[in-house]
């Protein structure tokens, strides 16, 4: 409204005011955040656990296995597994939402095929849609992704660790641990090319 005298003093008709909450427009939801570049998907954690960790562990565990219990070699290689297994167990702790008491066998063979088990399940169980996405900023908490994948990292340093004590005790434990990646459509021939 103005105050000249000349101005007509009628107010132009307003249109009702419409109550927004721009609050609830700032908020975000977990699922529609964007994927962390630097976390693999689910399912490559749940592969690279289960199937190419688990073969490696498995080929690393018989040179252990036939080594006897009075080699000086022995003790810092059952040193090394069970520090794989709590490494495994921590993948697992990580991943899984309730704390139940699982309780590992003693026999310390069987224990690292359980303990794979149980982090592999405890993976399966996670929601891939939200995982690799940070939570929201607005519920101040912290994603457990990154803490995921670092255990993940933590494993397969323990599993190189262990393959250089166990070259020690088999040097031709690198060609056991490869072979087998690669699978040739057609067999090679016996004959010479040339």
């Amino acid at each position: 409204m103005s105050t000249l005298a000349t101005e007509d003093p009628t107010l132009p008709p307003t249109a009702p005011a419409v109550q927004t909450n721009t609050h609830a427009n700032l908020l975000e939801w977990h699922a529609q955040n964007e994927r962390m570049r630097h976390i693999p998907d689910l399912t490559s954690m749940v592969e690279k656990l289960d199937v190419d960790l688990r073969r490696r562990i498995e080929k690393l565990w018989l040179p252990y296995s036939d080594l006897a219990a009075s080699d000086p070699r022995h003790p810092a290689l059952e040193a090394e597994i069970r520090t794989l297994c709590r490494a495994i167990d921590r993948v697992g702790f990580i991943a899984r939402h309730h704390r139940g008491n699982p309780h590992p066998p003693n026999d310390l063979g069987t224990r690292v095929t359980w303990t794979i088990d149980q982090a592999v399940n405890s993976l399966r169980a996670v929601d891939p849609e939200t995982f690799g996405r940070r939570f929201p900023f607005q519920t101040f908490e912290r994603s457990s992704n990154e803490p995921l994948w670092a255990a993940m990292l933590s494993v397969i340093q323990h599993v190189q660790k262990l393959a250089s004590l166990v070259r020690e005790i088999e040097p031709e434990i690198d060609e056991r641990l490869y072979e087998g990646l690669v699978q040739l459509n057609e067999p090679m021939r016996r004959d010479p090319m040339a």
